[in-house]
Protein backbone atom coordinates (compact mmCIF):
# COMPACT_ATOMS: atom_id res chain seq x y z
CA UNK A 1 0.00 0.00 0.00
CA UNK A 2 1.24 3.39 -0.60
CA UNK A 3 0.40 6.19 1.56
CA UNK A 4 0.86 10.13 -0.30
CA UNK A 5 0.28 12.93 2.14
CA UNK A 6 -1.69 15.68 0.02
CA UNK A 7 -0.87 18.13 -2.10
CA UNK A 8 -1.57 22.12 -1.73
CA UNK A 9 -3.81 23.32 -4.66
CA UNK A 10 -3.96 26.46 -5.98
CA UNK A 11 -6.56 29.26 -5.78
CA UNK A 12 -6.40 29.50 -1.65
CA UNK A 13 -4.54 32.41 -0.15
CA UNK A 14 -0.88 31.13 0.58
CA UNK A 15 -1.00 30.50 4.21
CA UNK A 16 -4.32 29.07 4.58
CA UNK A 17 -3.64 26.79 1.25
CA UNK A 18 -0.39 25.77 3.97
CA UNK A 19 -2.60 25.31 7.04
CA UNK A 20 -4.80 23.35 5.06
CA UNK A 21 -2.21 20.57 4.32
CA UNK A 22 -0.66 20.87 7.61
CA UNK A 23 -3.52 19.84 9.51
CA UNK A 24 -5.08 17.06 6.82
CA UNK A 25 -1.13 15.87 7.47
CA UNK A 26 -1.59 16.38 11.74
CA UNK A 27 -4.70 14.41 11.47
CA UNK A 28 -3.46 11.24 9.77
CA UNK A 29 -3.38 8.07 11.94
CA UNK A 30 -1.14 5.35 11.12
CA UNK A 31 -2.63 2.04 10.28
CA UNK A 32 -1.34 -1.57 12.50
CA UNK A 33 1.46 -3.07 10.14
CA UNK A 34 5.42 -3.17 10.12
CA UNK A 35 8.86 -2.39 11.40
CA UNK A 36 12.65 -2.55 12.09
CA UNK A 37 13.48 -5.19 14.47
CA UNK A 38 14.23 -3.33 18.00
CA UNK A 39 14.96 -4.75 21.77
CA UNK A 40 14.77 -3.29 24.86
CA UNK A 41 11.91 -1.90 26.58
CA UNK A 42 11.90 1.39 25.59
CA UNK A 43 11.99 0.26 22.26
CA UNK A 44 10.13 3.52 19.97
CA UNK A 45 6.37 3.10 18.70
CA UNK A 46 6.31 2.51 15.18
CA UNK A 47 2.74 4.03 14.91
CA UNK A 48 3.94 6.68 16.27
CA UNK A 49 7.00 7.28 14.00
CA UNK A 50 5.00 6.03 10.97
CA UNK A 51 2.70 9.20 11.57
CA UNK A 52 5.71 11.36 11.95
CA UNK A 53 7.40 10.09 9.05
CA UNK A 54 3.99 11.36 7.44
CA UNK A 55 4.02 15.05 8.96
CA UNK A 56 7.52 15.32 7.76
CA UNK A 57 6.91 14.66 3.67
CA UNK A 58 3.99 16.93 3.98
CA UNK A 59 5.84 19.58 5.92
CA UNK A 60 8.72 18.63 2.41
CA UNK A 61 6.30 19.61 0.41
CA UNK A 62 4.46 22.55 1.97
CA UNK A 63 8.19 23.75 2.10
CA UNK A 64 8.28 23.16 -1.80
CA UNK A 65 4.72 25.01 -2.53
CA UNK A 66 6.36 27.65 -0.21
CA UNK A 67 9.41 27.96 -2.03
CA UNK A 68 7.73 27.94 -5.90
CA UNK A 69 6.16 31.14 -4.68
CA UNK A 70 8.96 32.40 -2.43
CA UNK A 71 6.13 32.69 0.70
CA UNK A 72 7.58 33.27 3.93
CA UNK A 73 4.45 32.51 5.99
CA UNK A 74 3.82 29.08 4.36
CA UNK A 75 7.41 28.01 5.24
CA UNK A 76 7.22 29.03 8.31
CA UNK A 77 4.23 26.65 9.15
CA UNK A 78 6.62 24.04 6.93
CA UNK A 79 9.51 24.55 9.69
CA UNK A 80 6.67 24.64 12.59
CA UNK A 81 5.37 21.34 11.28
CA UNK A 82 9.21 19.68 11.79
CA UNK A 83 9.64 21.70 15.05
CA UNK A 84 7.34 19.07 16.49
CA UNK A 85 9.57 15.60 15.65
CA UNK A 86 12.47 14.35 16.85
CA UNK A 87 14.32 12.26 14.81
CA UNK A 88 17.40 9.43 15.53
CA UNK A 89 20.51 9.80 13.07
CA UNK A 90 22.34 7.67 11.20
CA UNK A 91 25.36 8.46 9.55
CA UNK A 92 25.57 10.28 6.57
CA UNK A 93 25.73 13.78 5.79
CA UNK A 94 23.97 16.48 7.67
CA UNK A 95 19.88 16.39 7.81
CA UNK A 96 18.99 19.49 4.80
CA UNK A 97 15.10 19.30 6.08
CA UNK A 98 15.11 20.63 8.82
CA UNK A 99 13.43 23.37 11.16
CA UNK A 100 15.82 25.63 11.46
CA UNK A 101 17.16 25.16 7.95
CA UNK A 102 13.33 26.20 6.37
CA UNK A 103 13.63 29.32 9.17
CA UNK A 104 16.43 30.95 7.61
CA UNK A 105 14.92 30.16 3.81
CA UNK A 106 11.92 31.82 5.18
CA UNK A 107 13.79 34.78 6.41
CA UNK A 108 15.03 34.95 2.79
CA UNK A 109 11.51 35.34 1.51
CA UNK A 110 10.26 37.78 4.43
CA UNK A 111 11.72 40.76 2.42
CA UNK A 112 12.52 42.81 5.61
CA UNK A 113 9.14 42.30 7.25
CA UNK A 114 9.29 43.21 10.36
CA UNK A 115 6.27 41.16 11.67
CA UNK A 116 8.06 38.12 10.08
CA UNK A 117 11.52 38.29 11.12
CA UNK A 118 10.03 38.85 14.37
CA UNK A 119 7.63 36.01 13.94
CA UNK A 120 11.07 33.91 12.51
CA UNK A 121 13.12 35.06 15.15
CA UNK A 122 10.57 33.85 17.81
CA UNK A 123 10.45 30.22 15.52
CA UNK A 124 14.15 30.19 16.59
CA UNK A 125 14.25 30.93 20.38
CA UNK A 126 15.56 28.05 22.72
CA UNK A 127 12.41 26.67 23.73
CA UNK A 128 10.99 26.50 20.43
CA UNK A 129 11.55 23.63 17.89
CA UNK A 130 11.38 19.52 19.24
CA UNK A 131 10.32 20.36 22.89
CA UNK A 132 8.30 17.44 23.77
CA UNK A 133 7.40 14.91 20.38
CA UNK A 134 4.27 13.96 19.95
CA UNK A 135 5.36 11.25 17.98
CA UNK A 136 7.60 9.34 20.09
CA UNK A 137 11.64 8.79 19.95
CA UNK A 138 10.93 9.78 16.33
CA UNK A 139 11.75 7.92 12.75
CA UNK A 140 15.93 7.38 11.49
CA UNK A 141 17.29 10.11 9.23
CA UNK A 142 19.66 8.64 7.05
CA UNK A 143 20.92 11.39 4.33
CA UNK A 144 22.74 10.14 0.86
CA UNK A 145 24.21 11.58 -1.69
CA UNK A 146 22.78 9.98 -5.22
CA UNK A 147 24.58 10.26 -8.79
CA UNK A 148 22.65 10.76 -11.61
CA UNK A 149 20.68 7.62 -12.06
CA UNK A 150 22.20 5.93 -9.19
CA UNK A 151 19.95 3.49 -7.03
CA UNK A 152 20.78 3.47 -3.38
CA UNK A 153 19.42 0.29 -0.96
CA UNK A 154 19.66 -1.20 1.92
CA UNK A 155 18.02 -4.29 4.47
CA UNK A 156 15.63 -4.05 7.35
CA UNK A 157 14.02 -6.81 9.20
CA UNK A 158 10.50 -5.94 9.46
CA UNK A 159 8.46 -7.43 12.31
CA UNK A 160 4.84 -8.96 11.52
CA UNK A 161 1.91 -6.76 11.88
CA UNK A 162 3.40 -3.66 12.77
CA UNK A 163 3.30 0.17 10.56
CA UNK A 164 6.69 0.25 8.43
CA UNK A 165 6.93 3.59 6.43
CA UNK A 166 10.05 4.55 4.05
CA UNK A 167 9.95 8.34 2.80
CA UNK A 168 13.01 9.41 0.53
CA UNK A 169 13.25 13.37 0.39
CA UNK A 170 15.08 14.75 -2.12
CA UNK A 171 16.91 18.37 -2.35
CA UNK A 172 14.22 19.34 -5.02
CA UNK A 173 16.75 18.85 -8.57
CA UNK A 174 15.67 15.46 -9.53
CA UNK A 175 12.81 12.93 -9.01
CA UNK A 176 13.02 10.21 -6.94
CA UNK A 177 11.58 7.15 -6.79
CA UNK A 178 11.12 4.77 -4.28
CA UNK A 179 10.57 0.55 -3.91
CA UNK A 180 9.93 -2.16 -1.13
CA UNK A 181 11.02 -5.77 -1.98
CA UNK A 182 10.46 -8.59 -0.17
CA UNK A 183 12.64 -11.52 0.64
CA UNK A 184 11.96 -13.20 -3.18
CA UNK A 185 12.49 -9.70 -4.63
CA UNK A 186 8.61 -9.25 -5.29
CA UNK A 187 7.68 -5.38 -5.34
CA UNK A 188 5.67 -5.05 -2.16
CA UNK A 189 4.90 -1.31 -2.35
CA UNK A 190 6.94 1.53 -4.52
CA UNK A 191 6.21 5.13 -5.24
CA UNK A 192 6.69 6.32 -8.64
CA UNK A 193 5.39 9.81 -8.80
CA UNK A 194 7.22 12.40 -10.71
CA UNK A 195 8.11 14.21 -7.59
CA UNK A 196 11.25 14.20 -5.10
CA UNK A 197 9.26 13.26 -2.28
CA UNK A 198 8.18 9.27 -2.49
CA UNK A 199 6.38 7.73 0.51
CA UNK A 200 5.55 4.16 1.06
CA UNK A 201 3.55 2.20 3.42
CA UNK A 202 3.53 -1.59 3.96
CA UNK A 203 -0.08 -2.19 5.97
CA UNK A 204 0.78 -6.07 6.98
CA UNK A 205 4.56 -6.79 6.44
CA UNK A 206 5.56 -10.40 6.83
CA UNK A 207 8.16 -10.91 9.39
CA UNK A 208 11.62 -11.24 7.82
CA UNK A 209 13.98 -9.12 5.59
CA UNK A 210 12.81 -6.07 3.12
CA UNK A 211 15.05 -4.44 0.57
CA UNK A 212 14.68 -0.63 0.38
CA UNK A 213 15.60 1.33 -2.90
CA UNK A 214 15.60 4.82 -3.76
CA UNK A 215 16.26 5.60 -7.58
CA UNK A 216 17.63 9.16 -8.28
CA UNK A 217 15.89 9.26 -12.06
CA UNK A 218 17.51 12.62 -12.91
CA UNK A 219 20.59 13.57 -14.78
CA UNK A 220 22.00 15.38 -11.57
CA UNK A 221 23.47 14.34 -8.67
CA UNK A 222 20.61 14.88 -5.85
CA UNK A 223 21.17 14.44 -1.67
CA UNK A 224 18.18 12.58 -0.31
CA UNK A 225 16.76 12.43 3.34
CA UNK A 226 15.60 8.78 3.88
CA UNK A 227 13.20 8.09 6.80
CA UNK A 228 12.27 4.82 8.50
CA UNK A 229 10.47 3.77 11.66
Amino acid sequence: MVERAGRVVGGQAPIAAALAIAVSAIGLTAAPAGSQVRSGPSAPDPDLEARAITQMVTAAEVAAWARERRDAEAMIVAARMLGDIRTRRENGDEPFLTHLVLLEEAETFARGDRDLLDEISRERSPDKGVRASPFGAGPIVVVRRLRARETYSFTVEARRNEVLRVAAIGDGDTNIDLALRDQNGAVICSDGSRDHYPVCTVARPQAGPIRIEIVNRGEVWSRVQILTN
